[in-house]
């Protein structure tokens, strides 16, 4: 763990560059240091083309339809 600790940003980077960093207390394997996914910048219209929706799609539901989704079939 001390190790660890004074090594911080040579294990970050270590795995930045995908190795898999194991940080150990007392021989004992305690955590797994990865990075975070990131998704990046989201680009409007993306989805243009390929989703349709129901011209209906916000309309009430039948009694039938809400019964089901509530439970009370």
């Amino acid at each position: 763990m001390h190790e660890a600790k004074t090594e911080l940003s040579r294990l970050v980077e270590r795995a930045l560059a995908g190795e898999e960093v194991i940080i150990a207390r007392a021989g004992v394997p305690v955590v797994r240091l990865v990075p975070v996914a990131t998704a990046g910048k989201r680009k409007l219209g993306q989805w243009a083309g390929r989703v349709c929706m129901a011209d209906d799609f916000d309309a009430p539901l039948s009694e039938a339809a809400l019964a089901a989704w509530e439970g009370r079939k």
